[in-house]
């Protein structure tokens, strides 16, 4: 089943509600259960934390990374998912319920902060630029932001439109996990980033320095240190 082009006559705060949080609501468990091996780029990152240092995940998902490095560095998530958060605090995980476009935390909190698989869920480019905006509110002067999101040149198994980077995404819960036995498919909005997109958006923000680009897992991502 392949992604289809978003030609949806909704609002952007619309499509962003039925279309990506209603459905990881949805799918949390199953989706769960398919996260839980890192990404080198991001273990990388984590691992390189000075000692002591207090980060937060936005966009935490499972918090697949919130338990990957404890005992010398801190690190809180959020994720608009209610689902996904019950599942992080399950593991004893510091998170809590927040939209990307208004984080509960004052600014400068952090030392790191990063966005996994997040931006990309945002209907809009001045909600992305929002999106961005609120990781270096939150982010310290010297702190460290790594950003990933979707590429618009995936090598991998889904096949894209060419040129449509405005997408619905299938993800297939399977019968076996229905009380009714049938398979579900559920469309969740993404935005493609084609390359140099998202370090674009990053600059186009401002306040940091862009510190490396790089493309991983079929994702572009961007580390930048805040000014």
């Amino acid at each position: 089943m392949n992604p289809v082009a978003d030609s949806l006559a909704l609002n952007e705060a619309d499509k962003e509600e039925q279309y990506v949080h209603a459905v990881y609501n949805q799918i949390a468990g199953h989706f769960s259960d398919t996260r839980f091996k890192p990404w080198p780029v991001i273990e990388k990152f984590i691992k390189d934390l000075p000692v002591g240092s207090v980060g937060a995940d936005v966009g935490c998902g499972n918090g697949k990374y919130l338990g990957l490095r404890t005992g010398d560095i801190f690190m809180m998530g959020t994720d608009r998912s209610e689902s996904l958060v019950d599942i992080c605090r399950q593991r004893q995980y510091e998170c809590l319920v927040s939209d990307g476009l208004d984080l509960p935390y004052r600014d400068g909190a952090f030392d790191f902060v990063i966005s996994i698989a997040v931006i990309h869920h945002f209907s809009s480019i001045e909600r992305r630029k929002k999106a961005v905006s609120e990781l270096l509110r939150i982010l310290r002067p010297g702190g460290k932001v790594l950003v990933f999101a979707w590429a618009m040149e995936q090598k991998g198994r889904r096949k894209f439109e060419q040129g449509v980077q405005d997408v619905l995404v299938p993800w297939v819960v399977p019968g076996s996990r229905q009380e009714n036995g049938s398979e579900m498919v559920y469309q969740r909005y993404y935005h493609l980033f084609k390359e140099g997109e998202l370090s674009d958006l990053v600059d186009a923000v401002g306040g940091c320095a862009i510190e490396q680009v790089g493309y991983d897992r079929d994702n572009w991502y961007v580390v930048a240190v805040k000014k």
